[in-house]
């Protein structure tokens, strides 16, 4: 018996094409979404992650109303003579220390998604490659609002009455706010250099708390030495409180803004294309 037949293989059937995309989808290919439109719905990410986990607001509402009211009524008194005055010099600090504080959970969660293999499924999708960098820092604007926001309404309960009104205390905010999107951008950079989250908070941190205590948020740079007080003028953070406090007492010198101003455009150019570079790499 010849089993040569029988063991011979079927011919493949040929696909008909027409039958294939009836199969497949009855719709036109939707378009590519644009590099706005991606960078929202990352940012929108970001939102849903604080809905599923608030958590992660504990940074931006607890630690800061904890700092006004131990900086105001443990060293209120002996620093400014009264918790009222010492009040009004240091609340314009505490609000630029706790958004800034906040700009290091950037670099974290992006060092959390590169370390988890979320940004190589990000990597493979058709949208605009900087777009879950922005989209991201996008939405941790939102957290620096809500730090601002709740800084601002401490106050007002505690007494604090801004000389500019409304207005000044927004524009405050969003000065604020601006300076800290360029400063973000530093710590994503890190989030791409470093190997943990934990290896990134901690650099963090080991770098913007000497910069913050370093500066005029807490005392006044006259009652430091020679030395100190050279640094604390030209620190950038010094310069953007001194603008912070200006605008929320209508008394602003338009220098300090335009420094403000300047070194978050500087540090958003260097380091944007930097962590955007960086991002491709990983």
């Amino acid at each position: 018996m010849n089993t040569n037949a029988a063991t011979q293989a079927a011919p493949t059937p040929t696909a008909d094409p027409a039958a294939v995309r009836k199969a497949i989808s009855s719709r036109p290919r939707p378009s590519r979404p644009s590099a706005l439109s991606a960078a929202l719905t990352f940012g929108w990410r970001g939102m849903l992650k604080v809905k599923h986990v608030p958590e992660q607001l504990l940074d931006v509402t607890i630690t800061p109303v904890m700092f006004v009211l131990m900086f105001t009524y443990l060293f209120g008194g002996a620093i400014a003579g009264s918790t009222g005055e010492y009040l009004d010099y240091i609340l314009p600090g505490i609000l630029v220390m706790s958004v800034l504080f906040t700009t290091v959970y950037s670099g974290i969660a992006l060092n959390t998604d590169l370390t988890k293999g979320v940004v190589d499924r990000f990597r493979s999708l058709p949208i605009w490659r900087p777009s879950p960098l922005v989209g991201s820092l996008l939405g941790d604007s939102v957290r620096y609002l809500v730090a601002g926001t709740v800084i601002i309404l401490l106050g007002l309960l505690l007494g604090y009455r801004p000389g500019a009104g409304p207005g000044g205390v927004l524009a405050a905010l969003a000065l604020v706010v601006v300076f800290a999107f360029g400063l973000s951008w530093v710590f994503t950079t890190l989030g791409l250099l470093l190997r943990t989250p934990n290896a990134v908070m901690n650099a963090g941190f080991m770098g913007i708390f000497p910069l913050t205590f370093l500066s005029n948020v807490f005392v006044d740079p006259a009652t430091l030495p020679a030395g100190l007080e050279a640094f604390v003028d030209v620190n950038p953070i010094s310069i953007l409180a001194t603008a912070s406090r200006g605008l929320m007492e209508g008394n602003a010198d338009g220098g300090d803004i335009a420094i403000v101003l300047t070194v978050a455009a500087v540090l958003t150019a260097v380091f944007a294309p930097l962590t955007t570079r960086l991002y491709r790499r990983a």
